[in-house]
């Protein structure tokens, strides 16, 4: 039996063909969210660095259903945050918060921020996720907690201290609020998201009916080195793709 050979990574022979699969991935990663709930009336947003015009970021616009979003409805906002590629307005929130982290983060290439249903639940505990279980382990000294809530956010000032909080790591619980992801691409990215929402579920559930056990911090370290890689989360992400594409390819098209 031949060994299984795992994907790697995609390469582009052009820069047109590295935007076409950012949005491509962008367009699904709203589908996913919505295919799980994360749908909140006009709030969330995931966004994906333009490959050329790095300091411009592809999003959803306001107002339009999750479940609804093809490639052709993703529009191109600019550092001052004007939709320089598309018809539609930008969420505000999703500026103030997304361009800062990018500016913040060069090696982000997508940010996710929704108002799940455990994750909102478990920011208002003002407290980080416990390794608690394999999947939690990928979060382990890998998220931070932004303790104040001011309201929505839509100065760009709010989204630097979220920014500065969320540091090097690849999520944040933003206290109040929800939680946001960061990833060298949209699939880590998304994948992430879904996978802390998880992990929010899994911890409100154990703690309704006891105290969890937590994993030793050098068997949690171990574990995220094992399983909290960009490229795991990426890797993880391909199925979703798949089914989801599967569904409707036709949100594909430009």
């Amino acid at each position: 039996m031949s060994a299984f050979n795992f994907p790697s990574l995609p390469t582009f022979e052009s820069v047109e063909d590295e935007r076409c699969h950012r949005k491509q991935r962008l367009a699904v990663a709203f589908r996913l969210f919505a295919h799980y709930g994360f749908d909140e009336g006009v709030a969330g947003h995931i966004t994906v660095r333009d490959p050329e015009f790095t300091d411009c970021f592809w999003v959803n616009p306001i107002g339009m259903y999750f479940g609804h979003i093809h490639v052709s409805d993703l529009i191109l906002v600019n550092h001052e945050g004007e939709v320089v590629k598309g018809s539609k307005p930008v969420n505000k929130a999703a500026f103030a918060i997304h361009s800062q982290i990018h500016q913040a983060r060069p090696d982000v290439i997508a940010a996710a921020h929704a108002h799940s249903p455990f994750g909102k639940v478990w920011s208002s505990l003002g407290r980080l996720l416990d390794p608690i279980t394999q999947d939690s382990c990928a979060f382990f000294e890998d998220h931070a907690l932004f303790n104040e809530y001011t309201g929505v956010v839509l100065d760009i000032k709010e989204g630097q201290r979220i920014a500065a909080t969320l540091g090097p790591k690849k999520a944040v619980i933003l206290l109040n609020h929800g939680l946001l992801s960061v990833g060298n691409s949209v699939d880590e990215a998304a994948w992430w998201f879904i996978s802390m929402e998880r992990c929010c579920r899994a911890q409100i559930l154990a703690e309704s009916v006891g105290k969890p056990l937590l994993i030793a911090s050098e068997t949690a370290r171990l574990t995220h080195s094992q399983i909290g890689s960009p490229y795991i989360g990426w890797f993880s992400f391909q199925s979703l793709y798949e089914m989801i594409v599967s569904q409707d390819p036709d949100l594909l098209e430009e």
